[in-house]
Order: C-alpha cells, then structure tokens, then sequence
C-alpha cells in the first residue's frame, strides 16, 4: 500500500522531509529530475514507512502527503 505520495513538480530538494524522518527512508533521488531543475523527493522502503506524516510537515512547498490505512 503506498503511504506516501510526493508531487515531484513541486519539489526543490532542500531535504527538510528527510531530516525529520525517523526511518530515514527518504532521500534525494540522485537521477530523476523535475522540469524545475531540482532533485525530488523519493522513498526508499514504502513498507518501512509508518506514516507518521513528520515529512509532510516539515515540507514548506507541499509535496507530500501521506495516507493512513483505517482500521
């Protein structure tokens, strides 16, 4: 299930999300690019994800959001 969705056109790289992300899972893709110019956003290990929702927080462009499976 994906708990994390990233709008990479909005992206500028500037790494807050992974600063605060407790599974460090998020990083910088290092290949894929947007029409800005930037690096974005991409996640590692989605399983690992716990949606804690502290990137999307953190975000100051809005990029990401984050879902939560009900119970």
């Amino acid at each position: 299930m994906t708990k994390l969705k990233f709008d990479t056109e909005k992206c500028k790289g500037c790494e807050l999300c992974v600063s605060v992300c407790p599974k460090k899972i998020l990083k910088i893709d290092d290949k894929k690019i947007n029409k800005m110019g930037y690096h974005v956003i991409t996640v590692t290990d989605m399983d690992a994800c716990t949606s804690c929702a502290n990137c999307a927080l953190m975000c100051p462009d809005g990029v990401i959001s984050v879902f939560r499976k009900k119970k």
